[in-house]
């Protein structure tokens, strides 16, 4: 392994002003790629700030909309030349409840929060990669396509699974690899985004804890992973080490592969 695995690479990562996208884009910076952190937060230029020695740049955009990712994926080419490597970190579940106790509209936000994102984005980026030669998408899907309190969220991670596998077929044969990592809970700093942006009742405060519980009790380790056991299994499959993986999705949830 190469502590420069991304020299010469442009890399793309979205969802990067925090949480396992900022862990992703820091570290890919760190290792060589010159990197656009593509978020709707307006302090993600303020994250890419934050590489030591790399060339970032931060990029606000609404990817929950088709014409905010492909004006990401038109910036990162003006500003970098190409793209290289897209890393689809926009996700999370808003509401956790019962799935009888969710309203039609919340099942909507919620597919448009977990899924929508990484099927503009691929689609978005699909021109420039064809045009490089080649490259990598790499879908951070979840293992939560089983789980409770959660059941559109579970929808649309299925969704990103069956997408990674489908476009992995198609694009093959224009070099382009289309993997996903599917992590598990993840103990992470406080978001300075919250999931839900009206608040959480107290009722929706138990179903949370229950989704937890069940989340910890599902993993052979009885415990969340840490971001940086997140970070390391996506810029694997992300790098030219995993050259012979595509179509896979790579469970890394402590033994739970949901």
């Amino acid at each position: 392994m190469s502590a420069r695995r991304f020299d010469g690479k442009v890399m793309v990562v979205t969802g990067a002003a925090q949480g396992i996208g900022r862990g992703v884009a820091l570290r890919a910076a760190a290792e060589g790629a010159k990197v656009l952190l593509v978020d709707r937060a307006d302090f993600v230029a303020e994250v890419a700030a934050e590489a030591q020695d790399g060339q970032t740049a931060g990029f606000v955009a609404d990817l929950e909309t088709y014409e905010g990712a492909a004006s990401a994926m038109a910036y990162a080419v003006r500003t970098f030349g190409g793209i290289d490597i897209l890393v689809n970190g926009v996700g999370g579940a808003i509401r956790m409840r019962p799935f009888a106790e969710f309203e039609p509209a919340q099942i909507d936000a919620e597919i448009r929060r977990s899924l929508m994102p990484t099927l503009y984005a691929c689609h978005a980026v699909l021109p420039h990669l064809i045009a490089r030669g080649g490259g990598t998408i790499v879908n951070v899907s979840s293992n939560a396509t089983r789980g409770i309190r959660r059941v559109p969220y579970s929808a649309a991670k299925g969704g990103v699974n069956a997408m990674t596998q489908s476009l992995a077929m198609e694009y093959g044969e224009h070099n382009i690899r289309v993997v996903a990592a599917a992590p598990g809970g993840t103990e992470a700093p406080p978001r300075r985004v919250p999931r839900n942006a009206a608040g959480d009742s107290e009722q929706e405060q138990q179903w949370m804890n229950e989704a937890v519980k069940q989340v910890r009790e599902s993993t052979f380790f009885k415990r969340y992973g840490s971001l940086d056991e997140q970070v390391a299994p996506i810029l694997f499959l992300a790098s030219d080490e995993a050259s012979y993986i595509t179509g896979a999705v790579l469970p890394v949830a402590g033994g739970d592969n949901g």
